[in-house]
């Protein structure tokens, strides 16, 4: 399963060794205090001799990335920043030889999904293709804001604390089309869509609030709750949305503030609400009084007349949040807030505390794409190679061996492959594919068969063969749900 070191490379079997081990370590995919693979497991897996282990190991020593424990072997070194003040080291209990050496978190898979292991795509990410943007277009919606003398007045002063104006009207008559009735006071403009969610907690939450997410949800919406100090409260997500018992019961236990949630095209199971279950969901948000955070970000994929809160609402309760880094570039990190008039001078008081004003230059570069019809025409055919990509991708699916727990649409695809796919996680990367196990996407942390698939990044056959490969070897070690069920 491991990707094979190459004697025709620039580097040494040593530095490639040194290399692959560093990189892992570095970005937190070995845990501080797990323990590295004995010289001779090493040497059989990499296929290079027990000589070239020692030399690598050394090496990592010289670096101080590990550490030699006598009789026990070669452990990551716990760095600073991970000791407890008057701790005192404990030695770390080898983990069992079928486990992964340790667990993927939502630092550890964002940091992979910002450095791709691999030149092709990967299945783990959450990004369409490079080959799919349109490069061409955004250059010359820039050129076209800066051309002549207005190039000035875009750099030599702050932009407007609630953004361009033009970018906001831009911004509101989109939303229009896809029914949310709003004027440009009501949009604010923010840098990319966790951006907006940011800013929206930070202005209606205090630490020790309680806030419902979706579960399944978006492993760094968890985290960064977490870190404001809220409590946060799962609710299980079903294919026509939350379950309504769960969150009703929520709501009489804990008093939620917040409830933070995607309707359409939910991440990571694609799922879109139902119109009965929308209008449950405002009944108990009227009911128990607390606001709805609405994240649109996969609007520009979605089906038309989907079901959104925001629209059924007009913007009483809810918030809505977007963004174009799915559907134009990541890099372009422009999002936007829809909210009711009566919060927007709040919201925009904490984004100036926050990041001040956002850059001018790209949200009228974006505002040009929406004006022209630009922005419509790329998703048009971004959603046309998606459905092409899809249905290849169910066909791959099938022929190894798994199948899909809710219904195949938008980018991404909760994939069941019948074995915890965390435990897929290292051999994949191994070689040379980052995936996005199930375990992530949950509150509270728990094995999973499941995994998201980005239908764009898996249509390479290479991929589900590799897949097949780690699950027959997982499927031949004990089971991980198995132990964690006794």
């Amino acid at each position: 399963m491991t990707t094979p070191l190459t004697r025709d490379s620039a580097l040494t079997l040593t530095e490639q060794l040194v290399a692959r081990f560093a990189q892992r370590i570095r970005q937190h995919l070995l845990a501080p205090g797990s323990r590295l693979p004995s010289v001779r497991e090493c040497a059989q897996t990499h296929g290079v001799s027990p000589y070239t282990v020692v030399a690598a190991y050394d090496q990592l020593l010289a670096q101080g990335l590990i550490e030699s424990h006598r009789q026990r072997g070669f452990f990551v070194r716990q760095t600073q920043g991970h000791v407890p003040a008057n701790t005192p080291a404990r030695a770390t209990k080898a983990p069992h030889p079928f486990q992964p050496r340790t667990p993927i978190d939502a630092t550890t898979l964002i940091k992979g999904m910002f450095h791709e292991p691999g030149s092709h795509p990967m299945p783990g990410l959450g990004t369409l293709p490079p080959a799919w943007l349109d490069a061409a277009m955004l250059g010359a919606a820039l050129r076209k804001v800066t051309q002549g003398d207005r190039l000035l007045p875009l750099t030599l002063h702050y932009g407007e604390p609630a953004g361009d104006s033009r970018f906001r009207e831009a911004v509101s008559r989109k939303l229009g089309e896809f029914g949310l009735k709003t004027h440009a006071g009501q949009i604010i403009s923010t840098v990319g869509a966790t951006h907006a969610l940011d800013v929206v907690s930070r202005t209606l939450l205090q630490a020790g609030d309680a806030v419902l997410v979706d579960d399944p949800g978006w492993a760094i919406e968890f985290a960064r709750l977490a870190q404001m100090g809220m409590r946060v409260l799962p609710v299980p997500r079903g294919p026509d949305g939350p379950d309504l018992a769960v969150l009703d019961t929520l709501c009489k236990a804990h008093s939620p503030k917040l409830y933070v949630t995607v309707s359409v095209l939910h991440n990571p199971t694609s799922a879109l609400l139902s119109p009965g279950h929308a209008h449950q969901v405002l009944r108990l948000a009227e009911a128990h009084d607390f606001h709805i955070l609405e994240d649109d970000i996969y609007a520009y994929l979605a089906p038309a007349h989907a079901t959104r809160l925001c629209v059924l609402d007009e913007l009483r309760r809810t918030i809505s949040v977007g963004s174009f880094s799915k559907i134009l570039t990541p890099s372009w990190r422009v999002g936007y807030i829809a909210a009711p008039s009566h919060l927007v001078d709040r919201i925009i008081n904490t984004k100036l505390l926050t990041t001040l004003t956002t850059p001018p230059i790209l949200e009228q570069a974006l505002a040009l794409c929406l004006e022209q019809g630009q922005l419509r025409r790329h998703s048009e055919r971004v959603i046309q190679q998606l459905d092409v990509a899809r249905a290849r991708c169910l066909q791959l699916a099938r022929q190894s061996g798994c199948h899909f727990a809710a219904q195949p649409q938008g980018l991404f695809g909760w994939m069941d492959v019948g074995v915890d796919t965390e435990r897929l996680t290292l051999p994949m990367l191994d070689a040379g594919w980052l995936i996005a196990p199930g375990a992530l996407f949950h509150a509270q942390r728990q094995a999973s068969t499941l995994m998201r698939i980005n239908f764009a990044s898996s249509q390479d056959a290479r991929f589900w063969k590799a897949l097949v490969a780690a699950r027959k070897q997982a499927q031949t070690s004990p089971s991980t749900l198995s132990k964690r069920a006794q």
